[in-house]
């Protein structure tokens, strides 16, 4: 269904197609199952990777809260900050280019969208060049951690955001909206002065924001796995060994995603901005589907994260044990106070095993009766010691009716005593 959708959409294109340059995601189709199609994938990739990639910046967040930050880290938190602003602010612009035929987004929307998308996967690239370097850098000693300045950390960043933002900028200039046959679009209007800068533009942009990252960082992560293979077995650290060889394996197979998903919108760059007057334009659903995969890759690296890496699970359980502890304390305070019983009793009512509780009228006048009370309530006295105490109490010693008591005195003085 899809790729009959795509070949109505392509036949009904081609005449108005062979010779514009489209910008902002705009691809006008008269097919309703193209138009629709399309967006739902997007939804649903903005979905998984809003999930998963917030949960990567929490783990990451709350692990340098905790006061363990460190240069992969920072690098990661940068890759997925890049890959929550594709899904938050140009996904859904491409969803509504998609599904509607008019481009009724505005002038800055048009101008903006290409030149965003192509700052976050250049600012992608080169954190995966940098990612890569560091990675060598931890696997050539994997007992020494990488620690580095947050000074450092920053300009690094910095320098990634703003080359990053300096790539596509041509893409900027020329993106506008116009009237065509009636109907707006959002164009690459390019003046024939600038058409030999512009025919240059579009072969050295994928050459400096895909291939040349891509042949670094596979040199980078070659070094790193090459150490990790060399070291493994003569190290006295295995542990760190083996976390060095995870985090090199994790980190290629981020890099090698990114090159496959990303290896469709770059072929389909190329073939539309050096098309002929005369050849044969692009399929549409080619270029849809190629920026459909570019939107996907953000939605596979937090998948990447999580099924790969041990230690990003252990904090992914420490963030979430630590959720559920802070929320403790709040529930244990309500299942003090229950409903129907909130009234607290005063501070001067004593405690029902307190001494204090027993009643007046059991009290004796002297304080000496108080005192004995007080200690039989400490010191329990066990029931045949008691009996036996007070069999003693009630039985006379010596009966009345003694005719000769004066013999009997010593006698009964001795009983009575014993």
């Amino acid at each position: 269904m899809l790729a009959a959708a795509f070949a109505d959409a392509n036949s009904s294109t081609m005449n108005m197609s062979a010779h514009l340059h489209f910008a902002g995601g705009y691809l006008p189709s008269d097919s309703k199952d193209w138009r629709t199609i399309v967006p739902a994938l997007l939804v649903a990739v903005c979905l998984v990777g809003f999930t998963g990639n917030v949960c990567v910046i929490s783990v990451l967040l709350h692990s340098a809260w905790k006061g363990k930050p460190s240069m992969i880290h920072s690098l990661i938190l940068n890759l997925s900050l890049a890959d929550l602003s594709l899904l938050l602010f140009s996904a859904p612009v491409r969803a509504t280019a998609y599904f509607k035929s008019v481009w009724d987004l505005g002038w800055f929307v048009c101008k903006s969208s290409d030149w965003f998308v192509h700052t976050c996967m250049a600012a992608k690239s080169l954190t995966i060049v940098a990612v890569a370097k560091v990675c060598f850098m931890y696997a050539s000693a994997p007992a020494k951690p990488v620690s580095m300045h947050n000074c450092t950390i920053w300009s690094v960043l910095v320098a990634i955001w703003a080359a990053a933002s300096l790539l596509p900028l041509p893409e900027w200039f020329f993106s506008t909206t116009r009237l065509h046959e009636g109907v707006e679009m959002c164009l690459m209007d390019v003046p024939p002065v600038a058409e030999e800068f512009m025919a240059m533009f579009g072969k050295l942009y994928p050459l400096l924001a895909f291939c040349l990252p891509s042949l670094f960082a596979s040199f980078y992560f070659w070094r790193a796995y090459g150490q990790c293979r060399k070291r493994g077995t003569k190290t006295q650290n295995l542990r760190n060994q083996m976390r060095s060889k995870q985090l090199t394996v994790m980190l290629l197979s981020i890099a090698v995603t990114s090159a496959v998903l990303w290896l469709p919108e770059w072929v389909a760059w190329l073939w539309v901005w050096h098309v002929k007057a005369r050849g044969p334009a692009p399929p549409q659903g080619f270029i849809a589907l190629s920026q459909v995969l570019v939107f996907s890759t953000s939605s596979a690296n937090p998948l990447i994260f999580l099924v790969m890496s041990e230690e990003f699970k252990e904090d992914l359980k420490g963030l979430w044990k630590w959720m559920i502890t802070k929320k403790q304390p709040t529930a244990s305070e309500s299942q003090k106070t229950p409903a129907g019983h909130s009234e607290a009793p005063p501070d001067d009512v004593p405690a029902p095993e307190s001494p204090t509780s027993i009643p007046e009228k059991e009290k004796t006048g002297s304080p000496s009766s108080g005192i004995e009370k007080s200690e039989k309530a400490q010191m329990p006295i066990l029931p045949d010691v008691e009996q036996f105490w007070h069999e003693r109490d009630t039985v006379p010693c010596v009966q009345d009716n003694d005719p000769v008591p004066w013999e009997h005195e010593d006698q009964e003085t001795g009983d009575c005593d014993k």
